[in-house]
């Protein structure tokens, strides 16, 4: 298992080994000592999972505030999608900045999303399936969310507002400039 930084460093890419043979694959998806090595400290609490029927939908941006705010590690079981994470954290030099990877079920790569960053995703295929762990538990009452195609983001996401299949509640995301500072 590799860990790769990205262009924001706390965000990390890890890419699982797969060993394969005529029958097919084995992969080791979590492994905490390679992560830690990787500098991935995080206990993963909860797992959680997302299927979405059409490519085109689009979850998020979402976060959690503390004290529980989350950490998540996403990969794709079936489809593809674009996973991005926007930096919230107060004094970052990359504040309000994103990183975009393509996570899909073919490379088995994950993001590793800390504490302190929006979380979204577009699917890319029908039939995508999504899964990560999360290092707090879900809480209605510390969870909050951004508007996914502000401006200011400047995200290149595959799908325009008019084709994008949102929730309502991320419809009517506020914009950055309208969060102020929440790590």
């Amino acid at each position: 298992m590799q860990v790769i930084g990205t262009e924001i460093p706390a965000v990390k890419r890890v890419v699982p080994k797969r060993f394969g043979d005529d029958r097919g694959w084995f992969s080791e998806t979590y492994r905490a000592d390679a992560l830690m090595a990787g500098g991935i400290a995080d206990t993963f609490i909860q797992d959680n999972q997302s299927f979405s029927a059409q490519a085109g939908t689009l979850r998020g941006l979402h976060f959690q505030l503390a004290p529980a705010a989350q950490a998540k590690l996403v990969r794709v079981l079936s489809g593809a999608i674009l996973d991005v994470a926007v930096d919230l954290r107060q004094g970052s030099p990359t504040y309000g900045r994103h990183v975009a990877v393509r996570l899909d079920a073919q490379t088995a790569e994950q993001l590793y999303v800390p504490v302190g960053f929006a979380h979204g995703f577009c699917t890319l295929e029908p039939d995508t399936m999504v899964a990560y762990k999360v290092s707090a538990y879900y809480s209605a009452a510390h969870d909050r969310n951004l508007l996914w195609n502000d401006p200011d983001l400047a995200i290149a996401w595959p799908v325009d507002a008019a084709q994008a299949m949102l929730s309502d509640k991320d419809k009517a995301a506020p914009r950055l400039n309208a969060l102020g500072y929440v790590f």
